[in-house]
């Protein structure tokens, strides 16, 4: 379901939660400033808010607003919801969540970010965050060069694996180094493809010919994920094998992810958001980790580009998709 389609379906997204408000003004309400989501991160967000008693529509109001990968939008959205004195602001990803910040030092912040968040400044330790901030970190920097080994392993006569990295991500030099660092172990060259809009990454696949890519890494970037539909087409297209952050990839054709649980993590986040509606402060909650990473695989994918998955991945895989 595309995300228009998605908020269709609720009645209006951004309209529906102020009528909401207006009818049950005793409520509280929820702001919810991500750069693109998918109505199974929702209901994963949901199922936490309703872990801790609350349930959008009965006792909750929730004002969705969507950047759809325009970090610059962001500031704008995070004032208009601080304006709207909103009880608890949910973000997703650092640029999101440092918007949030900068709006208010009072509304309590429960974020989901893919790096550190003390090197994000965004809290002051992940045990005591202090301040008005707290919330998830998935650790996806970290997991950038296992993707890259289990893509070597995945198809070892590639001699380059390309990068595909968002030039506007607030980490992305950080995760080119590490990736760089990795591949120079594997004695892989590392090609870096930028792209920071759709006609960019249509442009980047190929130019992966040229470069003698044998095979492609996804860079975690919130971008990517609102395009992922697209990712998986061009790859198709282009016969390159490409690893992924997220099995929601995998699940729509893509070959191969390694990385945490989204669902999981919006439903901490909405355990969080549901924990400070009930009076506790986000000083006090320590910043979550996630302590299981999935491996997904796509089989049918694989056969189409003519790779045997060697036996040591699926016995590693958490999910194959037939």
């Amino acid at each position: 379901m595309r995300r228009r389609e998605f908020i269709a379906s609720l009645g209006s997204a951004t309209a529906w939660p102020m009528v909401a408000r207006a009818q049950r003004p005793e409520v509280p309400v929820v702001g919810f400033l991500v750069d693109g989501t998918e109505p199974k991160l929702v209901a994963a967000f949901a199922q936490g808010l309703a872990e801790t008693g609350y349930v959008e529509g009965q006792n909750l109001a929730i004002e969705y607003r969507w950047a759809e990968g325009r970090y610059d939008r962001l500031p704008a959205l995070a004032a208009d919801l601080v304006g709207r004195k909103v009880d608890v602001i949910v973000t997703q990803a650092p640029p999101a969540a440092r918007a949030a910040k900068n709006a208010t030092s009072t509304i309590p912040i429960v974020f989901v970010v893919g790096d550190d968040p003390i090197a994000e400044g965004l809290v002051a330790s992940l045990a005591r965050p202090g301040a008005n901030l707290t919330g998830v970190s998935m650790l996806t920097g970290e997991l950038m060069p296992k993707r890259l080994e289990l893509l070597s392993e995945l198809v070892p006569a590639a001699r380059a694996i390309a990068l595909l990295a968002n030039p506007n991500g607030a980490t992305t030099e950080r995760m080119i180094r590490d990736v760089q660092e990795a591949a120079r172990a594997k004695g892989v060259r590392l090609p870096i493809l930028r792209a920071g809009t759709e006609s960019e990454i249509d442009a980047a696949f190929p130019a992966l010919d040229q470069l003698h890519a044998g095979a492609l890494i996804v860079g975690d970037d919130p971008f990517f994920a609102s395009r992922r539909e697209q990712l998986v087409a061009l790859a198709s297209r282009h016969a390159i094998p490409a690893i992924y952050e997220w099995r929601e990839y995998v699940a729509a054709g893509g070959l191969i992810s390694y990385g945490t649980s989204l669902a999981s993590l919006y439903r901490q986040a909405g355990i969080y958001a549901g924990k400070i509606l009930n009076g506790a402060k986000p000083a006090d909650l320590p910043v979550q980790q996630p302590t299981k990473f999935e491996l997904v695989i796509n089989l049918k994918t694989a056969k189409a580009l003519g790779l045997t998955i060697p036996q040591s991945i699926l016995a590693s895989a958490d999910e194959v998709i037939e």
